[in-house]
């Protein structure tokens, strides 16, 4: 039979409460007290070296996503990813050791989540958002029986699809895109439409046109480079006298129809310079201006480029 006292002993001993290991106890927390004393908190909590940021953070179709890394060691940017779906997206600097990526939204594609895999750092991250949908406007287009559209030609296809893919790693743009025209506007981008009762459904308008008066002018929204110079005589019957600045970084700015050029390839503009003015040369049923805006070769709505700032 087990007495109390002895009960009681043995539960202190078991706790290690008597008095002998009461002390060694004691000395053994101050010791562990004075070591977590001398660490850094960041031992305890180590801080994720890959951080990411999505912004809109409400996006819908059409909207030019931008996927910000910031990179504990800068090193690593050079074997930085942005992947979503079957597509990886160049990721360039933007501040030290910090890099951005976009990744375009069109009217041709399906709302809902959207995936993106970002490898760098020696680590990978994978996140989501949530693209909203958004209703664009429907015009129904009538053609007279036997009309035949015209075609490009392949030098002007070849000419424009290259200048759509360029990727320059300088950032040209400083702040909000300017209005290349003053005339009101007539189309906004993403339009869809039927052709004689049927659906196109590999088109959307892919800009937005303004309905300026001949000769009137075409300035640049923001600064780049010229990368595009093409006239009807050299074989540009879909865009007529066009020009195409490169703003770097994926983005780039194609001006369709004009009656006059006043730049040339290779030249630098700044954000409001004269680069031409509106005509109705190619296909077109009278003067306007068409703008597009291409991120990574892909048509987006230049309208948030207009009225948010991408740094």
């Amino acid at each position: 039979m087990i007495s109390e006292n002895h009960t009681s002993k043995l539960n202190n001993n078991l706790l290690g409460l008597n008095v002998k290991s009461l002390t060694v106890n004691r000395h053994v927390i101050n010791l562990f007290k004075g070591m977590f004393a001398v660490l850094p908190i960041t031992w305890a909590l180590p801080v994720d070296a890959l951080q990411v940021k999505v912004t809109p953070n409400n996006p819908q179709l059409g909207d030019t996503l931008s996927v910000e890394i910031n990179l504990d060691n800068q090193e690593n940017g050079t074997n930085l990813t942005v992947a979503s779906g079957k597509n990886t997206y160049p990721a360039f600097k933007i501040a030290p050791n910090q890099y951005r990526a976009f990744v375009p939204t069109t009217p041709l594609e399906k709302s809902g989540r959207r995936s993106f895999q970002v490898t760098g750092d020696g680590q990978v991250q994978n996140l989501a958002v949530n693209v909203q949908n958004r209703k664009f406007p429907v015009q129904r287009i009538t053609l007279p029986p036997g009309k035949a559209g015209v075609d490009a030609t392949e030098y002007e296809l070849k000419r424009v699809a290259a200048f759509k893919a360029l990727e320059t790693p300088e950032k040209y743009w400083n702040g909000v895109f300017l209005r290349p025209n003053a005339g009101r506007m007539s189309t906004n981008y993403g339009v869809r439409r039927y052709y004689n009762g049927k659906f196109a459904e590999d088109y959307y308008h892919r800009g937005l046109d303004y309905a300026g008066g001949a000769g009137s002018a075409v300035i640049a929204p923001a600064a780049g480079r010229v990368a595009l110079v093409g006239r009807v005589s050299q074989g540009f019957r879909i865009h007529g006298n066009v020009v195409g600045i490169d703003h770097g970084q994926g983005v780039t700015s194609i001006f369709m129809h004009l009656s006059r050029i006043n730049v040339k390839e290779g030249d630098f503009v700044k954000a409001g310079q004269l680069i031409g003015a509106v005509g109705s040369t190619g296909a077109a049923t009278g003067p306007h201006l068409h703008w597009g805006l291409y991120v990574n070769g892909v048509s987006v709505d230049p309208t948030p480029w207009r009225t948010n700032v991408v740094k």
